[in-house]
């Protein structure tokens, strides 16, 4: 606040740092609503990131609540140059041998030297006009028209404009000084059956070979994958990809080199424990975030953000409930303590990843009972969804009823700063007028006393 001043008066009082004390004393229920929404405001905030953390550890427990989160499989490959495999929750635990004989290739042709131009750009049109149609496999016919003076160049542009599954390319078969260009047709699909047929060409390249000097080479032939399953019996699966998703239930095999591999599926354990301890650690932040909130400090007669919130409290309640529940029908586990589970004095637990491992190695199915939904049994995992739910639900949740009461608490205060702004501001304008009126009376006053004082001396010295 900028110090008032009231200079000039003859008896030498200045009356702005007076107003200032006065103002300032009138301010302190003002700082004190603002210290208080300060407050609220940090309080809210906090409640915010609460609600974040409590998203977090329901998204955590969401991947463990369905079957299909521990449905998991792994593959692995003796030799990955040969095939790469994946494999899906679908995907049935074994060893497989599989011997890859070919691999799908595109049909690639290339125009006859014979008909090689000297330039990109050399008209290849002797007519009017001229068509050139061709089709893939058992597709229908695809045909560009070209101009008068059409050249190589056109030739390969319209071609592609179609998107036909046919890309055009040119290439120099000869040197730098002696150039001749070539036209490249290559199919977009690998396979046997998606071969390439020239079927009428009016140019000069002459693809048909009309003029016996035409005609194409092949610089790739169109041909299937084929992989053999299996050793003493075997299945041959001939395709048209090198992406092959029936060899084996549940596994996709990407095909790389010719050779014979063992692809080995098994259960991804490893991924559902690492899943399982996220929910851990989920928890874990929740429970740390809100006892970092709730601490008194004896010197500052001070308590945290959440220091006597009841919210939090219902928080911890809620999520503690869940993950410390006993699981009705579950039958070899019952609870997470029985597979590693182990809660602090703080309030975290922390999770015996040796116990844990032990429990999906050696029972897998009840390990996945304890958490997941099914008919019957409401896993730890749905417990916890369902406790997120009730704490963030849009009309019911504690913490939501809780954010809308401090969003609606700041609001209130915000509107009641702002009326004691409004009224002590024209509180400082009546003390401004009252000590201007004060300081113009001690001037006149002072004026006075002089004028009195004056006279006064001029009367003694006349007597």
């Amino acid at each position: 606040m900028a110090t008032i001043s009231f200079g000039g008066l003859g008896n030498g009082v200045d009356f702005g740092p007076v107003i200032d004390q006065l103002l300032k004393v009138a301010r302190l229920p003002i700082d004190r609503l603002n210290e208080k929404k300060a407050a609220l405001n940090s309080t809210s905030t906090d409640y915010a990131t609460l609600s974040t953390k409590l998203a977090t550890l329901q998204s955590a427990a969401d991947k463990l609540r369905r079957a299909v989160s521990f449905d998991r499989s792994t593959a692995g490959v003796s030799d990955d140059t040969v095939l790469t495999a994946t494999a899906s929750s679908t995907a049935t635990p074994g060893t497989y041998q599989i011997q890859v004989t070919s691999l799908a290739q595109s049909h690639q042709l290339v125009s006859k030297a014979a008909k090689a131009v000297s330039t990109t750009t050399t008209d290849i049109v002797s007519g009017s006009s001229a068509t050139f149609t061709f089709r893939v496999g058992s597709g229908s016919d695809q045909t560009v028209t070209l101009g008068a003076t059409a050249t190589l160049e056109d030739l390969r542009d319209q071609i592609n404009d179609l998107g036909a599954g046919v890309v055009a390319s040119i290439i120099n078969t000869g040197s730098d000084t002696t150039p001749a260009y070539r036209l490249v047709l290559t199919s977009g699909s690998t396979g046997a059956g998606n071969a390439i047929t020239i079927v009428t060409d009016q140019t000069d390249l002459d693809l048909t070979n009309s003029s016996g000097t035409g005609g194409t080479d092949t610089l790739q032939a169109a041909q299937d994958a084929v992989a053999v399953v299996g050793s003493s019996s075997t299945v041959t699966l001939t395709r048209s990809s090198n992406v092959i998703t029936d060899a084996i239930p549940g596994v996709t095999l990407t095909l790389k080199d010719t050779g014979t591999v063992q692809v080995s599926v098994s259960r991804d354990v490893s991924a559902v424990e690492s899943n399982i301890v996220a929910l851990a650690s989920a928890y874990n932040e929740v429970v740390k975030f809100i006892n970092e909130r709730t601490t008194y400090d004896m010197a500052t007669k001070k308590g945290g953000n959440f220091f006597n919130e009841p919210t939090v409290r219902t928080v911890l309640s809620q999520i503690r409930g869940a993950l410390s529940a006993t699981v009705s029908g579950a039958t070899t586990y019952t609870t997470a303590g029985e597979i590693g589970f182990q809660t602090e004095r703080d309030g975290t637990v922390t999770v015996d990843e040796a116990k844990l491992g032990a429990a999906l190695n050696e029972n897998y199915t009840a390990v996945k009972t304890l958490f997941i939904d099914q008919s019957g049994v409401t896993g730890i995992a749905q417990l916890m969804v369902d406790a997120v739910d009730r704490l963030d639900d849009i009309e019911f949740g504690s913490v939501t009823l809780r954010k809308q009461g401090l969003t609606k608490s700041i609001s209130d205060l915000a509107e009641e700063i702002a009326k004691r702004e409004d009224a002590l501001a024209l509180y400082e304008e009546r003390l401004k007028r009252q000590y201007a009126a004060l300081d113009g009376l001690l001037r006149q006053l002072s004026s006075q006393a002089s004028f009195l004082t004056a006279r006064d001396n001029a009367a003694k010295q006349i007597f």
